[in-house]
């Protein structure tokens, strides 16, 4: 007999969302993550810290394809990368899950529509208590109220969604996960939105789902415990379990049933590495789908900048705009979202642009209003996650429906120059900003393209699911963790179901 019912690799979004749903069910199950729990300390909210040294940062590099090593954006921790996210949580739309045309090609459906969601959907906003206000925002899929009012814009914001208004757009406070319900912890801060919150006032993975988890019983978390490869059993048709490395020292763990949930590129990579002659391309890989269609947003700050008056903003990430998100002003084609950034600092610029002077980084932050401006990037079956031959992780990324992408920087700087803001700047983002990877280990219904079904189980290993970003067909172009951790909710009913 199986040591553990249920092994689950990774604690963010996915397998913290699988955790909660098996807790005190009687199933006995191992959560495994590579990191450690994110301590509280003055460094939380320090820019040079987070910023210029990269404290929280993995340390690992991957290698492009074709080009140098890098050092990717990710986060190794109880909690995963939400323990530095900015705590936005959309619903993709409900278009979103059919076919789309794009200029630069199609977006292709899912195995399961908006309906099939929903309901998990609205689990998820309430296990990460989403403030929001639904009917601002036209694209907004059908549902019912959020758990919790609308976060308030700051005076400089409100002021500006008035602008926008007036230019006949449809500005909308963006859902956000964050503690501030009567008595909540939050305290609106200019260090949110890509730092550890030092108050845990963010609803991340390890406060909405990895701790509540543990609170119910049946789960024990093992941390510093790096997966190595998943093991089958003979003919390869189920897994076995896991080898493990835990401080240096190297084991198996059984299991009736193993959940992988490491991210996009990591448990694409892990599934490569666990090849065997029943799997010589890599477990779960007889379509040739595991590692392709990497994608991740097309994305860009945009700093808009008036220049002689200063922006008294601390809390600036309020505010969506998703008027272009299906189509622009005489362009057909979908555009994508802006939403407000964390309000950038001076430092956090300087990370950026060390030749700069500081000075005057942080005269520009002190001015600006700061926009991500996020596109949909279209899956590409050469855009993937390969193996070096010394098994280091090679990433091959070229940026698809840029296009879009371009006019939705012209549509966001029009929008904010006739908001009173004549300058602004744009920093593109390149292949180390990976934050909102998806896609490399995609579901469908035909194991011939893709390899998972529509609950995220191998196709072709009966007792291995996949749950994080790598199930995505495509990525729209809303921050992907609340389709996630909703995904990981109905995946959870299910293996309930299943017994």
């Amino acid at each position: 007999m199986a040591a553990w019912d249920v092994i689950i690799v990774g604690s963010g979004v996915g397998g913290g969302a699988i955790a909660l749903s098996l807790a005190g069910t009687g199933r006995k199950v191992l959560l495994l993550e590579r990191g450690d729990w994110l301590p509280q300390e003055p460094q939380n909210w320090d820019v040079a810290e987070v910023f210029d040294h990269a404290v929280y940062k993995t340390k690992e590099t991957w290698d492009e394809a074709g080009g140098a090593a890098f050092k990717p954006g990710v986060h190794y921790w109880v909690g995963g990368n939400t323990r530095l996210y900015g705590a936005s949580m959309p619903r993709l739309r409900e278009r979103d899950f059919g076919a789309l045309e794009h200029i630069d090609g199609t977006s292709p459906a899912w195995p399961v529509s908006y309906a099939d969601m929903a309901p998990w959907y609205d689990r998820a906003e309430e296990l990460f208590h989403v403030h929001g206000l639904r009917g601002e925002d036209p694209t907004d899929p059908p549902a019912g109220p959020f758990p919790f009012a609308p976060v308030e814009h700051e005076p400089v914001i409100e002021q500006l969604s008035e602008s926008l208004k007036a230019q006949g757009l449809h500005p909308a406070h963006l859902p956000l996960a964050v503690d501030l319900q009567e008595g909540g912890k939050c305290i609106r801060c200019k260090t949110c939105d890509g730092f550890p919150c030092k108050v845990r006032a963010k609803w991340d993975a390890e406060e909405a789902l990895v701790r509540p988890a543990l609170a119910k019983g049946g789960i024990e978390l093992r941390t510093r415990t790096l997966v190595k490869r998943i093991v089958t059993e003979p003919g390869g048709r189920r897994v076995r379990g896991v080898e493990v490395e835990t401080d240096g020292v190297t084991e198996v763990l059984d299991a009736g049933l193993v959940v992988l949930s490491a991210g996009t590129v990591n448990s694409a990579a892990l599934l490569l590495r666990s090849a065997t002659p029943d799997h010589p391309s890599g477990l779960a890989n007889g379509s040739d789908q595991v590692g392709r269609n990497y994608m991740v947003h097309n994305n860009a700050a945009l700093m808009a900048v008036h220049p002689t008056r200063i922006n008294p903003v601390v809390f600036q990430k309020s505010m969506v705009v998703n008027d272009f998100y299906f189509e622009g002003p005489d362009f057909k084609y979908p555009l994508g979202n802006l939403q407000m950034l964390g309000k950038l600092q001076g430092g956090m610029l300087a990370a950026a642009k060390p030749l700069i002077p500081k000075q005057v980084l942080s005269a520009m932050a002190r001015r600006s209003i700061d926009w991500w401006v996020m596109g949909e990037d279209l899956p590409d079956p050469d855009n993937r996650v390969t193996l070096g031959a010394s098994g280091r992780i090679t990433v091959r990324w070229k940026a698809r429906n840029t296009a879009a992408h371009r006019r939705l920087i012209h549509e966001a700087q029009r929008m904010m120059r006739r908001a009173g803001y004549p300058v602004t700047v744009v920093e593109k983002m390149g292949i180390a900003t990976n934050s909102h990877q998806v896609g490399t280990v995609r579901f469908g219904a035909d194991p011939a393209t893709s390899a998972l079904d529509p609950f995220c189980r191998a196709h072709e290993v009966e007792n291995l699911y996949v749950v994080d970003g790598s199930f995505f067909p495509s990525s729209a172009a809303v921050n992907p963790a609340l389709t996630i951790t909703a995904q990981a909710l109905r995946v959870g009913e299910h293996l309930l179901a299943r017994g």
